[in-house]
């Protein structure tokens, strides 16, 4: 007989991610939007201040929502910090060659610059930051 619940559970965690992930997104790209368009800074920069706050706002949602983390704040909080700050290297490298090196604008850029970093994200704390310690 086929179980079909771990195939459910992770198919509501990619959901709960993405939810998480549009709400970090908005507050990414607004505060990148707010910063480049009031002149306040440059694009890479911004780019990596959004991707500071919206990390927090993903930290908390998908800690609550996504993988009902059973690690403490102690331990999945370093985990995730770690996680992140590869997803941070991963925003200033791809944003300075699609945006800064090919030209490509900067919100096509920062698009696809999110689909990666997200593909990584995603794995990254299911298995490693909110996982289920061994």
């Amino acid at each position: 007989m086929n179980d079909a619940r771990p195939v459910q559970g992770l198919f509501r965690q990619i959901i709960a991610f993405f939810g998480v992930g549009v709400v970090a997104a908005i507050t990414h790209y607004g505060t990148l939007i707010g910063l480049v368009e009031t002149g306040a800074m440059a694009v890479i920069p911004a780019t990596l201040v959004g991707y500071v706050l919206g990390g927090g706002v993903s930290y908390a949602l998908n800690r609550l929502m996504t993988f009902e983390a059973t690690r403490s704040h102690a331990e999945a909080g370093w985990r995730f910090a770690v996680v992140a700050g590869v997803g941070f290297g991963l925003t200033w490298l791809l944003m300075s060659l699609i945006h800064g090196r090919w030209g490509v604008p900067y919100l096509a850029a920062q698009v696809l610059t999110t689909g990666v970093v997200l593909v990584w994200s995603f794995l990254a704390h299911k298995y490693w930051s909110f996982g289920e310690k061994a």
